[in-house]
């Protein structure tokens, strides 16, 4: 059964969310918070699997929420659902550990079928959100040299090699034998030391500079 919380402020956008995921059997809306500090606590009393988190909310928004579950003690996954199909929500929402971006017009099986990807850390884009991030990872900019991919730990390395294998952090945390938490630490640290927006560029840039190969990560 996959436990959900609900954060919006619009209290008929949760109760809409709510009739939606209920009527699926293997999904149960556990709360309803009307703002981020009001998610912070439910997720600390009621450890849902996921939050659908809305970004714009008073008291905090859904950024700084997702931002603080993800540095927080409780496992949880953040799927991030709003109206705004903006570039700077959408990698603000990625760096704070969001492994989900789904606008508010999505179809009803979309939405369901984020809900469960993102219990198992499996991440999902809505489609106008990948393509424009496709576009700009197309597009020519600076890359880190050698050295970037130095500076990163021995364990930093060992994560990136099993993202690029495709692992969700569940997979890694299991294969490391450590909790998502620390596996999420991770990767927001390789993140920053590569100077890189996503996990996508990421890979990109470890196959770029050989630090793993086609086939071989995989095997590995």
């Amino acid at each position: 059964m996959v436990r959900v919380l609900i954060a919006d402020d619009q209290p008929m956008v949760r109760s809409c969310l709510r009739v939606i995921l209920e009527a699926e059997p293997d999904i149960q809306v556990v709360a309803e918070a009307g703002d981020g500090v009001e998610a912070i606590d439910l997720v600390g009393r009621l450890r849902p699997d996921v939050v659908l988190m809305d970004v714009r909310m008073p008291r905090m928004d859904g950024i700084e929420a997702t931002r603080r579950l993800v540095a927080g003690p409780v496992p949880v996954e953040v799927l991030v659902l709003t109206t705004f199909d903006v570039d700077e929500h959408v990698d603000d929402a990625l760096r704070a550990g969001a492994v989900g971006y789904l606008l508010k017009d999505a179809a009803t099986d979309q939405l369901v079928r984020a809900v469960r990807l993102c219990a198992e850390g499996k991440s999902l884009l809505a489609p106008s959100v990948t393509r424009r991030l496709i576009e700009r990872l197309s597009r020519p900019e600076p890359r880190p040299s050698r050295h970037a991919f130095e500076e990163l730990t021995a364990r930093e390395r060992e994560v990136l090699v099993l993202l690029a294998r495709g692992l969700s952090n569940a997979e890694i945390a299991a294969h490391l034998y450590v909790g998502q938490t620390t596996v999420k630490s991770h990767v927001g640290h390789l993140l920053a030391k590569l100077g890189v927006r996503d996990r996508v560029q990421a890979v990109v840039l470890a196959y770029e500079h050989g630090l793993v190969a086609p086939g071989i990560a995989a095997a590995s």
